[in-house]
């Protein structure tokens, strides 16, 4: 099985814990973890959140080497906001000083804490993918957003068009591959140097991806037409999604997750580190 850099959208099959567990509560797991992460305020929180992320992709049995390829799709808007973190934050104490520049203790703190929280963020939405199949993911989605179909809020509509647009990013990015080389085997240059040669460069790629996209969208119109497909008007489900025995306990180690994280940012906790082990 070949993997693209974007790893979001794509689907490992396998017969882990993690894959029979329950998509609504994946979903929600997905949020308490991103909910935790982004409430660190210390190195023990993102500790423990690297510890948690490690044994859920050790249980999902999907290859390391797979979330690491996804992290290089997103590696320059990590870039990007860590030296936007490390060199424009001018409070703490000064590191190093070269002109306008200012290297600070705050910066370089701001700076690990994104590369923590992106990081560990891309691979979580990536393990998500990778251990739920569209359809369970289309289902999920659709049962969370059901009870606000009673305000009019169309939650089939919405679940479909997501998890449309989430399955077919590996798919345009494969796209763009092909066309790349197809375009390179009839003399295109792509190494030009200086930005605007590089866009004026990338202009036979976006042509045919437009075409190619549009071609794509339209088919599957009409597969969905001739199908019979009508949205979820008298629609039932193959599979009915039931909450098991594993849900109930992923459920628990979501919420003690988020209590730990509390508990590391409390003053107590802090104090104790402090003065009774250091």
């Amino acid at each position: 099985m070949t993997f693209l850099k974007i790893t979001i959208g794509q689907y490992y099959p396998s017969e882990s814990i993690i894959h029979r567990t329950d998509p609504r509560m994946k979903i929600l797991f997905l949020f308490l973890f991103i909910f935790g992460l982004f409430f660190s305020e210390n190195f023990f929180g993102y500790m423990i959140s690297a510890i948690l992320l490690g044994i859920v992709i050790k249980l999902s049995t999907v290859p390391f080497i797979f979330i690491l390829k996804g992290l290089k799709g997103f590696l320059f808007i990590i870039l990007f906001t860590v030296i936007i973190n490390m060199f424009f934050i001018e409070s703490g104490r000064v590191i190093f000083e070269f002109y306008f520049f200012k290297l600070t203790s705050d910066g370089v703190w701001l700076s690990l804490q994104m590369i923590c929280r992106l990081g560990f963020l891309t691979a979580a939405s990536s393990l998500l993918t990778f251990t739920t199949s569209p359809i369970q993911l289309t289902h999920a989605i659709e049962r969370i957003l059901k009870p606000f179909s009673k305000i009019g809020v169309p939650a089939h509509d919405i679940a479909m068009m997501m998890t449309i647009a989430i399955r077919f990013i590996p798919t345009l990015i494969e796209e763009v591959e092909k066309i790349k080389k197809a375009q390179m085997a009839r003399g295109a240059n792509f190494a030009e140097k200086g930005i605007r040669k590089k866009a004026n460069a990338f202009i036979p790629i976006l042509v045919p991806l437009f075409v190619s996209a549009f071609r794509r969208a339209d088919e599957l119109a009409m597969a969905m037409e001739a199908r019979c497909y009508r949205g979820d008007i008298n629609r039932t489900s193959l599979n009915i999604l039931k909450f098991k025995k594993i849900d109930y306990f992923a459920l628990f180690f979501g919420i003690l997750f988020i209590a730990v994280i509390c508990f590391t940012n409390s003053d107590f906790f802090m104090k104790f580190i402090l003065e009774d082990i250091f």
